[in-house]
């Protein structure tokens, strides 16, 4: 039985915890911030914990369990 591969898009966009948490970059921080108020832009520097309705999801991806 060949092995499972990671889905390498979610292994670039997300990154587990030691504590099972899901670690992410927020949306609207890639380009065209200019639009985005000085408030909002600062709230979106740094990382986001993944809603955990999704974290199973994701976390089977990162595993290479992904169907």
């Amino acid at each position: 039985m060949p092995k499972m591969k990671t889905h390498k898009a979610t292994k670039k966009r997300f990154r587990a915890t030691a504590t099972g948490k899901v670690k992410h970059r927020g949306a609207g921080t890639s380009h065209l911030a200019t639009r985005i108020s000085k408030k909002r832009r600062r709230n979106l520097r740094g990382t986001r914990v993944l809603a955990r309705a999704q974290t199973r999801a994701v976390l089977d991806c990162l595993r290479g369990n992904s169907n």
